[in-house]
């Protein structure tokens, strides 16, 4: 357990809150090591050469870290489009001042690595809503109720004056002094980040503060898979937390492939009666082979004498290897949810596959769980921000990135083919296509239709053959005319053939 979240729970232990002695928090360390990638007690080893022990230190592949950052990719990217109706400018505004889709995505990343995110709401001195992104080893949980955290304490480390402090802001419901018990309010802590003592706050911030909600003012992300290390705990877990032997494998198979190229360097064993010294005019003697020169080794003559030079030039087993960091990368792709095959070692780096995801893979399916969680945060952090905003809630929606499930020309194409065939309406195509509600559905569809109108063409968005309506006008007499014995075709063979006529 680090030094923080030792100096966090004593405070809260001494303050008289009740601090749950969670089992996850001592393997929070863990997985941030290997999100680091640098665990000391993997990574780092020892090794007996024949003569002493040397001091080693692994080649890393860093899958820990790259599997975060796909999952946040995949999740919360600028692609993800959070509405809110009439709300929606200034809301933009506000997520945009709190840089939130570049915050927002590294939250998930460090959520999905350390078990636990969170999303924190309130308004600073200059009456702004300001949002704090708190990774997991500064979220104390001090109530909950079937797994959902209503009361909790989170951590931020800021500099004043030269000093580090920890922030603490604890999010309560109204229990003491004649409070409403259904309301929350938070109190502003600093204690010092090596003693733990509690010091006096800066001017401009409140102890205490009536938050006028019901609702907390925070938002808990979590992978979306059951916490195996403390089952009661609200608390989530690392979504390599069950793949960490993978995670290693994938170490292991690199360091022994890069080892190869490393240990099967060509060779030349040269005796030592080969390397004669020579004088030099300064009377300096020096080895006829550059001593930096690592093809060259000096080794004593055997007992024959034998004055050949000897060349060893090791195989080097690359496809085998890369044949094993394949199979790992696979085994840790399937343990973190992503199905096998999303990465592939190629040219001695791991790539990510680009294709389209199908339905009914196990990423599909682990992203749409996953989704769960993070749009219902996404969701409640807007009604915040729209309280401490205007004083009132407003709802919204959060359309994820599904470009990476099926091709947008793909669900183009399809909704053409169905409005052609009579089996869907224009309106609901534009709803999915444009992934916008009924009204601005039927906004564009009469900005079509009043082009349409200003061109003075019937304009088929669809796609139509424009050229049928044409035939079909035709009149049934013109066809007659043109099917009669004077055609000119006729006339034009007889007058290039008059010798037929006879």
């Amino acid at each position: 357990m680090n030094l923080s979240t030792n100096t966090i729970k004593t405070y809260l232990t001494d303050q008289k809150y009740t601090v749950p002695a969670d089992e996850t928090y001592s393997h929070i360390d863990e997985w941030l090591e290997w999100y680091q990638n640098d665990v000391k007690k993997f990574h780092h080893y020892k090794l007996y050469n024949g003569s002493i022990m040397t001091e080693q230190e692994r080649y890393k592949l860093g899958m820990a870290k790259k599997i975060c950052e796909d999952w946040a990719n995949l999740l919360l990217n600028e692609k993800v489009a959070i509405k809110a109706g009439s709300y929606d400018k200034q809301l933009s505004m506000i997520l945009s001042k709190n840089n939130f889709f570049v915050k927002g995505n590294q939250l998930v990343e460090l959520a999905f690595a350390l078990g636990t995110g969170a999303f924190v709401e309130y308004k600073d001195a200059d009456d702004a809503v300001v949002i704090d992104y708190i990774r997991a080893d500064m979220i104390y949980p001090l109530a909950w109720d079937n797994g959902k955290i209503t009361e909790c304490a989170f951590g931020t480390y800021q500099t004043m004056n030269g000093k580090e402090y920890i922030y603490l802001q604890i999010h309560r419901l109204g229990k003491e002094d004649g409070e409403d018990p259904d309301m929350y309010y938070i109190e502003n802590k600093y204690v010092d980040a090596k003693s733990g003592k509690e010091v006096e706050p800066p001017e401009e911030i409140e102890e205490y503060v009536a938050t006028g909600s019901v609702e907390p003012l925070f938002q808990i992300i979590t992978p979306t898979i059951c916490n195996n290390i403390e089952m009661d705990s609200p608390l989530g877990i690392s979504v390599y937390a069950n793949a960490i032997d993978q995670v290693k494998g994938c170490d292991l198979t690199f360091d022994s492939y890069m080892n190869e190229f490393v240990l099967g360097r060509k060779r030349i064993m040269v005796p030592l009666s080969q390397a004669k010294m020579q004088m030099q005019q300064d009377g300096v003697t020096a080895p006829t082979f550059d001593p930096h020169d690592t093809v060259y080794y000096m080794i004593p003559e055997d007992r024959s004498g034998s004055n050949q030079l000897t060349e060893i030039d090791m195989k080097i087993r690359a496809t085998e290897h890369e044949l094993g960091i394949q199979r790992c990368l696979d085994l840790l792709s399937f343990k973190a949810g992503m199905g096998t095959g999303r990465y592939k070692f190629e040219n001695g780096s791991v790539k990510t596959a680009t294709e389209v995801i199908s339905d009914k893979s196990d990423l599909y399916q682990s992203r749409q769980r996953h989704c769960i969680s993070i749009s219902a945060a996404i969701l409640n952090m807007v009604r915040i921000i729209s309280f401490l905003d205007t004083g009132a809630t407003v709802d919204a929606t959060v359309d994820f990135d599904d470009s990476i499930i099926e091709d947008s020309n793909a669900t183009i194409d399809k909704n053409i083919k169905l409005v052609q065939a009579g089996l869907r309406s224009k309106l609901s195509a534009i709803m999915e296509i444009n992934k916008c509600s009924e009204a601005e559905a039927k906004k564009e569809l009469k900005r079509i239709a009043e082009e349409g109108q200003i061109t003075g063409q019937d304009i088929d968005w669809t796609g139509g053959d424009g050229n049928e309506s044409e035939s079909d006008d035709d009149p049934p007499e013109e066809d007659d005319e043109k099917d009669g014995s004077g055609t000119d075709a006729d006339q034009d063979s007889e007058k290039d053939n008059p010798e037929d006529k006879g």
